[in-house]
C-alpha cells in the first residue's frame, strides 16, 4: 500500500510537532498510529499531484497515518520522518459538513508547512508567519486542484473554521490564501464570491 506522499522536513532528530489543527496534541501517542483508511489516502493523492507540478522529483515524503489520539491532524517530524497524522473522527467530521474539498484544503495547510521549509516563491512575503505561509501554500494546493467554485467555498470554509491555535485572525489569512490561490492560476473573481459561514 502507497504511504507516501512527496515531502518532508528536515527539522532535527527528535520528534516535533510542526502544527497540529486542534487542541490537546500531548494527548498524542505515536504507538498507535496506523495505516490510512484509502479514502484519507484518496484525498492525500490529490494534494500530492497538486504539489507535485510545484516541486517535481525534488519533493522528499512524508508519510499518511491515522491516530485516535491525534488532535484532529497534526504534521510531525520524528527521526527526521515527515508525518502526517490525522484523526478518523475528524476527519470524518470535516467529510460530513465540507466534502472532499475541505478534507483536501486541511491537508492541504498542514501539508503547506513542509512546502514551505521545502519551496520558496516570489510571493511569499517575509513578514509572513509559518501559519500566513502554509495558508498560501494550501491556496496555491487549492487552485492546482482545480476546484468547482463551490468546492473552493467549501475548502475556505473549512478553514476558516478550523485553525490552529497558533493562527491570526480570519481577517488576515483570506488574503494571504488568496494570494497563494491566484499565484498559482487560481481565478480571483471565483475566489472573491466565497461566502464564508462561520
Amino acid at each position: 500500500m502507497k504511504r507516501g506522499l512527496l515531502f518532508f522536513l528536515s527539522l532535527g532528530a527528535c520528534a516535533q510537532v510542526v502544527c497540529t489543527l486542534g487542541p490537546n496534541s500531548a494527548s498524542y501517542k505515536s504507538s498507535e498510529d496506523q495505516r490510512p483508511t484509502s479514502d484519507a489516502m484518496l484525498l492525500a493523492s490529490r494534494v500530492n499531484a497538486a504539489a507535485k507540478t510545484m516541486c517535481g522529483t525534488t519533493c522528499p515524503a512524508v508519510i499518511v497515518l491515522r491516530n485516535t489520539t491525534s488532535s484532529n491532524v497534526m504534521l510531525i517530524v520524528d527521526k527526521g520522518q515527515g508525518k502526517l497524522v490525522y484523526s478518523p473522527q475528524f476527519f470524518g467530521l470535516v467529510e460530513e459538513k465540507y466534502g472532499d474539498a475541505g478534507v483536501v484544503a486541511i491537508i492541504a495547510h498542514v501539508l503547506g508547512h513542509a512546502l514551505d521549509d521545502t519551496l520558496g516563491a516570489a510571493w511569499i512575503k517575509s513578514g509572513w508567519s509559518p501559519e500566513l505561509r502554509a495558508d498560501s501554500w494550501a491556496g496555491c494546493v487549492l487552485a492546482k486542484n482545480n476546484l468547482s467554485a463551490a468546492d473552493t467555498g467549501s475548502a475556505l470554509n473549512a478553514l476558516a473554521i478550523y485553525p490552529s491555535a497558533a493562527h491570526p485572525a480570519w481577517a488576515m489569512r483570506l488574503p494571504v490564501i488568496r494570494v497563494g490561490y491566484t499565484q498559482c492560476g487560481g481565478t480571483g473573481s471565483v475566489f472573491d464570491a466565497v461566502k464564508i459561514v462561520r
